[in-house]
């Protein structure tokens, strides 16, 4: 075959681009084969592909796709985290003629495959999981505005993740930092397949983000159930409404910060090359007035959240909630003014550093506002500490050290000092990890009996999370000091070996995590094990004696959601139905117009997989034939006019029927 045939089919792939030579990567793709190889053996033994398919992959409701959301961000973390791991190996070992264990071309590409991941693949998935699966139940929704587009934007994602785990095997990810900064990640810097592995999975993945965002503001600003005015609304509802308004406004800006990389990459123009008349400050800016938004993304369903688990656990209304609104509103806005403290040393001046420092400042009074309402929740309240109460708590004392860190930051001529050291890392860090991800842990243990009918394990859980909170700690407390001594951030080899000592601690807490994590999967695995037994097992739908509507449906819940929608008269719409002495409709059922499964948002999502994979490798053919397929995928689609059925009144009466014989019971 000649080398022009060759180059047409397989563009600039050749099997150098599989890492061979690289014995850690070996092992892992030997590793995930066999795991791969097992996992669908025992899919296809057990005969579970059709229900998977049916049920799932196809699924248009809101509830499965929110639990598929989780999942993939789940996996997702695993392989994060074994890159935080590696990175802490490595900084740990590497002092003086010990190099350590990774070369400087594989400890890049972890470095910025662990940012990437953790953010865009697992922070975004738990948060837009919870959301899609809590927001239309608070709402007394049956689904989501656009239930197809739902399932189009969770592939979208998956496929996103999809193309960021191929680049461990095929060819190599982007070694620029999370943020592919330019010039680094333009040709004359990166001209491999890295940063084209960065561009199209967030591209992918940004889409799915961006159509879910417009879906849950559709959905929560049209689809209340009567009665529930703005003011009415739980406050998971309105951060998810500010959090999906943020989305909107900002991704929008991150796909065009890529489309204009991309420009620059495959067709010669110079936004961002200085060589060429560009400017990479233009960059700079852009991707960041995407990424400090995002932040507020991630952490404003966290607040949420904790909102939720602090009212129920303290059994008492939440402590000023529509100051807690207010507050929330003002951090949207004000999450559009901060950008440029990211970047306070790449010369804007004085005067600009002055303002964005005043408007950082400012944006932590409302956050530090929030604080004061939940302690103020648990004063006289009759406190609770199950799990997602301690999850809260931990997450106050956390995140008030990472908040304070980061109106330290703030001030320009401190940030000048700390900003490019491991003081900055582990502030990063505290508020992610201390806000996001424990937020995160919160919400599942709070909801997950919903979602599935039974309680997560007390004991297991508990383990993972003096685990996840010690070895939080232990791990990022060392990086604040070696920050303040001056140690720069990004580096993967020390000459002072009076530094390593902080590193192994830094390990030592990493390996606190891992047992954390592990602990965390055992929960689940146990939980999973025992859930008919009395001790796990939820028949009530409530069983933490919820105040939000959520908790007035079964466990977990029908297709439906609510036989009938439900009329809000106050906040905390189900502590206000039971003080007023609701009871559940017995009779009166009807049939209900629910939409129906499809697997074009799976197709869509393949083929733009497939045609990510063709610009990537330059195989041109693939990527029209993929472009060509998703117009004809689409179009197709808009001619299917079958896309609602009716749940039967007698099956709802028989699914109602089993709710009041299992309430009886519990009785």
């Amino acid at each position: 075959m000649s080398a022009d045939l060759l180059k047409i089919l397989f563009g600039r792939f050749t099997l150098d681009a599989l890492p061979l030579h690289e014995p850690i990567l070996v092992g892992t793709f030997v590793g995930v084969a066999i795991g791969g190889i097992a996992l669908l053996g025992a899919l296809t033994y057990f005969k579970v592909w059709g229900y998977l398919w049916h049920e799932w992959f196809t699924s248009v409701d809101h509830k499965r796709i929110g639990v598929m959301y989780m999942v993939l961000g789940l996996v997702m973390l695993l392989r994060g985290f074994s890159d935080a791991l590696m990175m802490r190996a490595q900084q740990s070992m590497a002092f003086g003629a010990n190099q350590g264990f990774l070369p400087a071309h594989h400890y890049d590409q972890v470095f910025t495959a662990h940012g990437v991941i953790m953010i865009f693949f697992v922070a975004m998935p738990f948060v837009t999981g919870l959301m899609n699966f809590v927001v239309p139940l608070q709402i007394g929704a049956r689904d989501v505005s656009f239930p197809f587009l739902n399932n189009f934007s969770f592939w979208m994602t998956a496929m996103g993740a999809a193309i960021v785990m191929m680049s461990l095997f095929v060819g190599e990810f982007a070694r620029t930092g999370w943020l592919a900064m330019a010039p680094l990640s333009g040709l004359d810097y990166s001209p491999d397949v890295g940063v084209d592995y960065y561009i199209w999975a967030l591209q992918v993945a940004g889409i799915g983000t961006l159509l879910s965002g417009i879906n849950l503001v559709c959905t929560i600003v049209k689809m209340r159930a009567p009665g529930m005015a703005f003011m009415k609304m739980p406050v998971f509802t309105w951060t998810a409404l500010c959090t999906n308004i943020l989305i909107v406004a900002a991704f929008p800006v991150l796909t065009a910060v890529l489309a204009l990389l991309a420009l620059d990459r495959y067709a010669g123009t110079h936004f961002f090359t200085n060589t060429g008349g560009g400017n990479y400050m233009m960059y700079t800016n852009m991707i960041w007035i995407w990424g400090h938004p995002e932040v507020y993304i991630l952490i404003l369903p966290a607040f949420g959240v904790f909102s939720e688990v602090t009212s129920t656990f303290c059994d008492k209304r939440l402590f000023g909630y529509t100051s807690m609104v207010y507050a929330t509103l003002v951090i949207t806005i004000l999450s559009y003014l901060v950008w440029l403290h990211h970047f306070f040393t790449m010369g804007s001046g004085a005067s600009v550093n002055s303002f964005f420092g005043i408007t950082t400042m400012i944006i932590s009074i409302p956050t530090g506002a929030k604080i004061f309402n939940w302690l103020f929740t648990m004063y006289h309240g009759k406190i609770r500490f199950e799990l997602p109460m301690m999850w809260t708590v931990a997450f106050m004392l956390t995140f008030t050290i990472g908040g304070m860190t980061g109106v330290m930051l703030a001030i320009p001529p401190a940030d000048f000092v700390l900003h490019n050291s491991l003081f900055l890392v582990a502030h990063f860090h505290n508020v992610i990890i201390g806000g996001v991800l424990f937020g995160m842990f919160a919400g599942i243990n709070y909801w997950w009996p919903k979602a599935f009918g039974f309680k997560l394990d007390d004991f297991w859980g508990k383990v993972s999370f003096w685990f996840w909170v010690s070895g939080f700690w232990v791990a990022f407390t060392p990086l604040y000091i070696l920050g303040l001594m001056g140690v720069t951030r990004r580096l993967r080899h020390f000459d002072d070996p009076s530094l390593q000592i902080w590193f192994l601690i830094a390990a030592f807490g990493a390996l606190l995590v891992a047992v954390g994590i592990g602990a965390f999967l055992m929960q689940i695995y146990v939980s999973i094990r025992d859930r008919d037994t009395d001790r796990l097992r939820d028949d009530s739908g409530d069983p933490w004696g919820g105040r939000t509507l959520e908790w007035a449906t079964s466990s977990p819940p029908p297709a439906y959601n609510f036989a009938f929608t439900p009329v809000i008269h106050d906040l905390d719409a189900y502590s206000d139905m039971k003080s007023r002495g609701y009871r559940r409709p017995v009779e009166g059922f009807r049939a209900i117009l629910m939409p129906r499964n499809t697997p074009t948002g799976l197709y869509l999502a393949a083929l733009s997989f497939t045609g990510a994979v063709g610009m990537i490798w330059y195989v041109w053919w693939l990527a029209g034939a993929s472009l060509f397929g998703i117009f004809a995928v689409a179009i197709h689609h808009t001619f299917n006019y079958n896309r609602e059925y009716h749940i039967p009144a007698e099956e709802v009466v028989a699914t109602e029927r089993r709710r009041t014989t299992l309430l009886a019971a519990g009785a």
